[in-house]
């Protein structure tokens, strides 16, 4: 199992967001890996294990609403976590046009 891995649902809508672009950058901000979010809105990003640091996933928000025809706020999301000795990291995003949350997942 990958070291990270995320979860988009659109809130509005209420289904998962499927085909959202998601790049992983590392704390130097260079590219570690990028995907798109499965058909259950999922995806697993990045090798086995990350450095202990400042990483960030951004979130292409702004293409998934054009794809829909919804007006967005939000081009893109980006959330800054911190890796430490968890086995596993998981990142949800609950979205939605003009608002989203994240948290710690498990």
């Amino acid at each position: 199992m990958s070291h990270l891995t995320t979860h988009v649902l659109d809130a509005t809508a209420g289904v998962p967001a499927a085909g959202i672009g998601v790049v992983l950058s590392g704390p130097d901000g260079a590219e570690i890996a990028r995907g798109v979010t499965d058909a259950d809105g999922r995806l697993a990003l990045g090798p086995e294990m990350l450095a202990h640091a400042e990483h960030t996933l951004t979130f292409a928000t702004g293409a998934y609403f054009a794809r829909t025809g919804t007006a967005t706020f939000y081009p893109r999301v980006s959330i800054a976590f911190t890796v430490g000795d968890r086995p596993h990291h998981h990142v949800p995003l609950l979205l939605s046009p003009f608002s989203y949350s994240t948290y710690r997942g498990s």
